[in-house]
């Protein structure tokens, strides 16, 4: 990936009463106590993601304001990496809603779902999704489930999909216009075996794009020989032109380096552009 420098992230503006709320994610299970859900005897707790919807039907400034619609996820406070709710879902959540009018009846997949945030937004955007993560990790998949039903989404599927590994579910899946990722580029070990997956799809279907989010975590550790070596491109997407730029979107309450980078991967054309 891209080396980026650390960059201090910009407070969130105040914003006027009258003014319509720019449609925003925040993680309330770290960034308000006060309002978190647990329950007790267990490890597991609800993570809100909350944003303001506003209607194209009505303007001017404060008008056309639906009520808060409320994205419940299950996170499990568990060092499995699927369990958490991590600061790249936020933001490509964010990037899915930003993008909201475009996702009726486009077929989405997640892969790595974990929690499935951006998934869930994308679903109740009028998309149709399909969540999946590793069939090796049956309790990523019961979470996803569970969000699912959280949400009112019960016929959403979820199946298990490991990256790199053709298997009968990836085989027989129906084709897709948009995958989601976030974060999926955790390990160096996996980036081969990500976009092995990736590329099949996308050979299926050419058209298809990849959003993906990421978190810098190494200047050293890179996928560009390995777009290259599978015929893919990237594309950087700047946080700020989605209004995904703001400390309680790309930040955490983790200790170390957050800085969150998006890119939209697509197949490259035979001259390597």
């Amino acid at each position: 990936m891209r080396s980026v420098r650390d960059r201090r992230l910009p407070a969130l503006p105040r914003l006027c009463p009258t003014a319509p709320p720019s449609p925003v994610f925040w993680d309330l299970y770290c960034a308000a106590p006060d309002r978190r859900e647990t329950c007790e005897h267990s490890s597991e707790a609800k993570a809100f993601h909350d944003y303001n919807r506003v209607s194209a039907a009505r303007g001017g400034p404060g008008r056309g304001l639906c009520p808060v619609t409320r994205r419940c996820v299950l996170q499990v406070l568990d060092s499995q990496y699927g369990l958490y709710v991590w600061p790249c879902a936020v933001v490509l959540a964010q990037y899915v809603w930003f993008h909201r009018t475009t996702l009726r009846g486009k077929r989405v997949l997640e892969i790595g779902a974990g929690v499935s945030l951006p998934g869930l937004v994308a679903a109740k955007c009028g998309a149709e999704v399909i969540l999946s993560d590793s069939e090796e990790l049956p309790q990523c998949l019961e979470n996803c489930r569970k969000s699912c039903l959280l949400n009112d989404l019960p016929d959403v599927p979820v199946i298990g999909l490991t990256w790199g590994r053709v298997s009968p579910e990836l085989l027989s899946l129906a084709p897709v216009d948009i995958i989601l990722g976030s974060d999926v580029f955790f390990e160096p070990k996996d980036f081969e075996d990500i976009l092995t997956t990736v590329y099949f799809l996308m050979e299926k279907n050419p058209h298809a794009q990849f959003w993906t989010t990421y978190q810098v975590r190494s200047a050293d550790w890179s996928i560009e020989a390995l777009l290259c070596k599978w015929k893919l491109k990237n594309t950087h997407v700047p946080l700020q032109s989605f209004n995904a730029d703001k400390e309680h979107l790309a930040s955490s309450s983790l200790p170390g380096r957050h800085t969150i980078e998006m890119m939209i991967i697509s197949l490259a054309r035979s001259d390597g552009t």
